[in-house]
């Protein structure tokens, strides 16, 4: 059991699983810093090796498509392979992302390694490691403080990504500036994602036992995606998620600064603190959910605190000056990331233990997908002047249908802890 009940075996789990809380704290922070620290250089290294635009957006689409498949695959296995050995694995396929990216130009060759390997071309995690860290936290914590848990994981990914991005930006413009050509810049920025790999080998390496789960399933229990009594909920979860996240695709922070641009003429400088604050008060926004969650409940939560977000992201295109819809974009922000830590708190919650991991990893792929589809309509509608601003009324609009429907579906699931 995850706590012991007799004081002294208490006192020594909880002293085993504070250390693994630590080490996979420390996981997400390092591997957050990497992804930032090569999303920044990653498409300028490909384009100083010789590759187009064109066949880098195609090699980003297959890292993603290969990322799914891989994070599918590992995620709803990892119950029964082993929560520690599917980390290990992740961070091998991190380090040999890195190393092949470093010593080949063979577009074949790069393209097979995005698909196979874990390279990010965002500062977003990718891979297994969330659904399996997440799961793995669920089973050292009590409930009660699942949700506050994820909302400070989520706040230290943040910001390890903006902290690695400028890290990253700044190494490589320092070595341009001290003689090294752009080329050799980038490379070291590679070396140092391969060498953030062997840095998480180490890391979980050092995990305990504790982060396993213990099996109250026989092996011939049916599975679908590693799941089999909480199938029909996350289904419905993915389902829902998956229209929430096609909403959100929609508008991805770069459409976003895009139209910023082209409605207000606000340069790169100013877009790039707009976001930063925005950023700011979005990670602020995931520590305030815990406490309200613990009031009015995880479901109450990700819903009337989604809705209001939704609303203002679709009067900033009425808005009649910059400072105007800065103002509605920044309060927007405030509230948006309450839904974050929450769903995934919510998701842990509503399935069996040994289906944590791959309940996680099927949502996220939902997640994912339906993220993928949408951003190439925007571009459609970005490319006609009369409709630029449509977006923002389809993805406000869709997300609020999202919520209905979440609530209608979901606010008698209750979770242990508010039951």
């Amino acid at each position: 059991m995850p706590f012991a009940t007799n004081a002294q075996g208490y006192s020594t789990t909880k002293l085993i699983m504070n250390r693994n809380i630590t080490l996979l704290f420390s996981t997400r922070i390092t591997r957050l810093f990497c992804y930032g620290f090569l999303s920044v250089v990653l498409a300028l290294y490909l384009a100083e090796t010789g590759l187009t635009e064109t066949q880098i957006g195609l090699l980003f689409t297959l890292t993603l498509v290969g990322d799914a498949v891989i994070t599918l695959w590992l995620t709803t296995s990892a119950d029964r392979f082993g929560r520690k050995r599917t980390l290990l694995f992740g961070a091998l396929l991190m380090i040999g992302a890195g190393t092949v990216f470093f010593l080949t130009r063979n577009y074949i060759l790069l393209i097979l390694t995005a698909i196979l390997g874990v390279i990010s071309p965002a500062d977003k995690d990718i891979g297994p490691f969330l659904a399996v860290e997440q799961a793995s936290l669920t089973h050292l914590i009590p409930d009660e403080n699942r949700t506050q848990i994820f909302a400070w994981y989520n706040l230290s990914g943040s910001f390890a990504s903006a902290v690695g991005a400028l890290t990253g930006g700044w190494l490589a413009q320092g070595l341009q500036e001290g003689g090294w050509t752009a080329l050799e810049s980038y490379r070291t920025v590679l070396i140092g994602y391969a060498l953030g790999g062997f840095i998480l080998i180490f890391l979980f390496l050092n995990l305990t036992q504790s982060i396993e789960v213990e099996k109250t399933q026989p092996d011939e229990t049916k599975r679908v995606l590693g799941l089999h009594g909480s199938r029909n909920v996350v289904f419905k979860l993915s389902s829902l998620f998956a229209l929430d996240a096609f909403a959100g695709g929609l508008l991805v922070q770069s459409f976003l600064a895009y139209w910023f641009h082209i409605r207000f003429g606000v340069d790169t400088g100013m877009l790039g603190s707009i976001f930063f604050g925005a950023s700011i008060l979005a990670g602020i926004s995931a520590l305030m959910a815990a406490r309200i969650s613990k009031r009015f409940g995880l479901i109450n939560t990700m819903v009337f605190t989604h809705i209001p977000s939704s609303i203002l992201l679709m009067l900033i295109p009425m808005a009649p000056t910059l400072w105007f819809a800065v103002v509605l974009l920044l309060l927007r922000f405030s509230i948006s990331q309450m839904d974050v830590p929450t769903r995934q708190s919510y998701t842990m919650a509503v399935v069996a233990p040994d289906e944590r991991s791959a309940a996680s990893g099927v949502t996220a792929i939902a997640r994912s997908v339906g993220s993928a589809i949408s951003p190439a309509l925007t571009g459609i509608f970005f490319s006609i002047p009369t409709l630029i601003s449509l977006p923002f009324f389809l993805c406000g609009g869709l997300k609020i249908i999202y919520d209905i429907l979440l609530f209608r579906e979901f606010r008698a699931v209750k979770p242990p802890e508010e039951t």
